[in-house]
């Protein structure tokens, strides 16, 4: 089933997630594992990230040398577990960055052929790589590029001119920025990107982590005066490590409120899970109260702190 048929026939607030595919070598038993603590709390779909190859830089007898390689394969993979093997419906990313739009495509013809109907569009971080262009190939430099090309496949309008094409049917998701992408120059500039999205075709939007409801308020207000008028789902991360005062707003760029900034440095070894999931149930709280359709929580590889926080939330 599609995102929007999901928050369309709910008769109750929805809880997602998001979780991360192990690195290139890792255990998959592991993510399986999460992904079954995940599913006792019946999500209606898990978001799987994608990641594009990388610049890195490995120590050799002759030196550093230069790299370019994929740290996390395996989207495709474990969406078609998550899928087919515990029956949620599976979001994967699909990324601009590192790829070209032949590449999207054949992504796309895969992720049909396993029954996967939907897909969250997004540029993806600059990893220090661009793919060179050989023999005719393309990219798509923004996400509204990318969605307006699902959208034509969606129409049975493929790169090539192909005779009785069989058209896609996927729901396009898009993110949006609460406290506005790093890279714009105001909120109100961000906004009309993500009109742009939604213009091409996208039909939902979940919003990058924040830790001050206000800011998310503020951007569906600002986001329906513009005319965005499809669901925009807030994103939540629950705090677990004193690292995460320091590594979150340096890769996310938000804001990590001071009353809890405090509560975190005070916190002794081993008790800051605790201030985290109790300043995300504080923030669920208040967004269920005020209608949000769905929340959406940023897990990645540990269900240790969600699990905490679910078992006080009443949905």
């Amino acid at each position: 089933m599609k995102v929007i048929e999901h928050l369309q026939n709910a008769s109750r607030p929805l809880i997602s997630f998001e979780i991360i595919p192990p690195m290139r070598g890792g255990n998959l038993q592991k993510l399986m594992k999460l992904v079954e603590d995940l599913a006792e709390h019946r999500p209606p779909f898990i978001d799987i990230t994608s990641h594009a190859a990388e610049v890195v830089f490995e120590e050799t007898r002759g030196g550093y040398q230069r790299r370019i390689k994929r740290k996390r394969p395996g989207t495709l993979g474990v969406c078609a577990l998550i899928q087919n093997k515990y029956g949620i419906d599976a979001v994967p990313h699909v990324l601009c960055q590192g790829f070209t739009r032949q590449e999207t495509e054949d992504f796309l013809i895969e992720l049909r052929y396993l029954g996967i109907d939907n897909v969250l569009a997004i540029r993806g971080d600059d990893s220090g790589y661009v793919k060179e262009l050989k023999e005719g190939r393309t990219r798509n430099v923004h996400a509204s590029d990318l969605v307006a090309q699902i959208a034509r496949m969606n129409r049975g309008d493929y790169l090539e001119d192909l005779l009785d094409a069989d058209p896609t049917n996927f729901c396009v998701g898009v993110a949006g920025y609460p406290e506005k992408h790093f890279e714009a120059p105001n909120i109100h500039t961000d906004i009309r990107w993500v009109k742009k999205k939604v213009e091409a075709g996208a039909e939902y939007v979940v919003t990058q982590m924040f830790f001050n409801n206000e800011h998310y308020f503020r951007f569906v207000d600002e986001c329906r005066a513009a005319g965005i008028d499809v669901p925009i789902i807030p994103g939540i991360k629950l705090l677990t490590t004193p690292r995460h005062l320091t590594s979150i707003p340096r890769t996310f760029h938000c804001e990590i409120p001071e009353a809890l900034a405090d509560e975190i440095a005070k916190a002794p070894d081993g008790k800051v899970r605790p201030v985290g999931v109790e300043w995300g149930l504080m923030q669920a709280r208040e967004l269920l109260d005020k209608g949000v359709p769905s929340v959406h929580f940023y897990v990645m590889s540990s269900s240790k702190a969600i699990n905490e926080l679910l078992a006080q939330l009443d949905v």
